[in-house]
This record gives structure tokens, C-alpha cells and sequence, in this order.
């Protein structure tokens, strides 16, 4: 007879690390994001305006402000421009659904050529649409060297910086909330609107931002339905 075998089972492929854990962001919570160094960062969505359509005493004066907004600050900012596909289908299923109440036909026939003529637009010319971002940052302790030791802890375990930066979360949020309205009165005299994002907008941004092609696919499942891995 020959010699029994044992069956050795087959090793499992490694788990592919998630992409979390490459990224700066630890925690998203009261529309402000914390990152693992333990600072913290609120975004704001930003209005555009179509410059070269100004007059040359317009656009002297919109240069003059954005200079005099830019002085006033004693903290950096961030200016972050995103461009995606425009995403044309749910305009496109209103009127396909509109289209099928029209009682009058010509008006049917009509509704249905200007889906046609919309969607074959979008694919010839490759229209992007375009959103303006603002990031304002906060450090606590910004103007304090800290020594090399601390900055060697905070390096080799983060989590503990973001712990101790817990305790004081409401004061760091209210010194960052003061940054973001001054912020936005800035823009608002350059005629923009800006918009901070909450909790759930800002969940949404960077998911779209790091899963392009998946969040163009599918619909973004509500907070409950999600679950953060540290």
C-alpha cells in the first residue's frame, strides 16, 4: 500500500493593507478633520467667477482685494482644484421620465432628440466640471519648537499624540472654526461664496477624491452603513 499523505493546506494570500493606512487622515468627526500628527483641518467649498468676462477696472479691483486678503493672513493655506467628468445621468433620467408623461407628441419627439443631442454633446467635447477648494489648517503650539525627543515620540507613535490632542478636540475645533469664518469673510469681499463642509461632505470628498472611477459608479452609502479601520 502506498504511503498515507497528509494534505497540506494551502497558504492564504496576504490581506492587501488599506489604503487608510497610507493616508495622513485619522479621524473625520464635527465637520473637521484630524490628522495622525494631531493637527487639525477644516475645507471650505469655494464659488468661482469668470474673470476674463470683468472689465480691466473689475479685475484691477478683484487683484487689489485677493492682494490685501493674502496680507491679513498669518497662516498658510491650502488651494486645491478638483476636475471631474460632468456627470450628466440623473439631468438625463428626469427628462427620460418627463418624456414618458408628455401627452402630446411632438413634444414627446422633442424631449426624447434633446436627450440625444445632450448626451452625444457631453461625449464629443469631454466637458469637466470643477470644484475649488480652500484648506484651513490649525496646529496647536504652532510657535513652539518642540524638542527631539517629543518630536521622536510623536513620530514612532502617533496614536499617542492623538490622544493627548483629544482632550483638548472642542478647544482645537473653536480656534480653527475662528480661522474658517475669517476665511470666508475674506472671499465673500472678492464676491465668493464659501461653504465649510461638514462631517458627511467631507467623508464624500475624500472618498471620491481616492475612489474615482468606484464613486462615479456607484452612490455614496450613508454614515451608518460605514465603518472606519484604524
Amino acid at each position: 500500500m502506498p504511503p498515507a499523505t497528509s494534505q497540506v493546506p494551502k497558504a492564504r494570500a496576504p490581506r492587501a493593507p488599506s489604503a487608510q493606512k497610507f493616508l495622513d487622515v485619522w479621524e473625520i468627526k464635527d465637520d473637521v478633520v484630524i490628522l495622525r500628527d494631531g493637527t487639525v483641518r477644516a475645507v471650505l467649498l469655494v464659488s468661482s467667477m469668470n474673470f476674463a468676462l470683468k472689465s480691466d477696472e473689475e479685475q484691477a479691483a478683484v487683484i487689489q482685494a485677493y492682494t490685501q486678503f493674502l496680507n491679513t493672513l498669518d497662516f498658510p493655506l491650502q488651494i486645491c482644484i478638483q476636475s471631474r467628468k460632468l456627470n450628466i445621468d440623473p439631468y438625463l433620467d428626469n427628462l427620460k421620465q418627463l418624456e414618458k408623461t408628455q401627452a402630446n407628441e411632438l413634444l414627446k419627439m422633442q424631449t426624447q432628440e434633446y436627450v440625444t443631442y445632450v448626451r452625444e454633446l457631453v461625449e464629443l467635447a469631454d466637458i469637466m466640471a470643477k470644484r475649488f477648494y480652500v484648506v484651513v489648517p490649525y496646529q496647536p503650539g504652532s510657535g513652539k519648537r518642540a524638542n527631539f525627543f517629543k518630536r521622536l515620540t510623536g513620530v514612532l507613535s502617533p496614536t499617542n499624540v492623538i490622544h493627548i490632542k483629544q482632550k483638548r478636540f472642542d478647544e482645537l475645533r473653536g480656534e480653527l472654526l475662528k480661522r474658517v469664518d475669517f476665511v470666508a469673510d475674506g472671499l465673500s469681499a472678492l464676491g465668493l461664496k464659501a461653504v465649510p463642509l461638514d462631517t458627511q461632505g467631507l467623508i464624500e470628498l475624500f472618498y471620491n477624491t481616492y475612489n474615482p472611477q468606484t464613486s462615479a459608479q456607484e452612490k455614496f452609502s450613508g454614515l451608518e452603513q460605514m465603518s472606519i479601520e484604524r
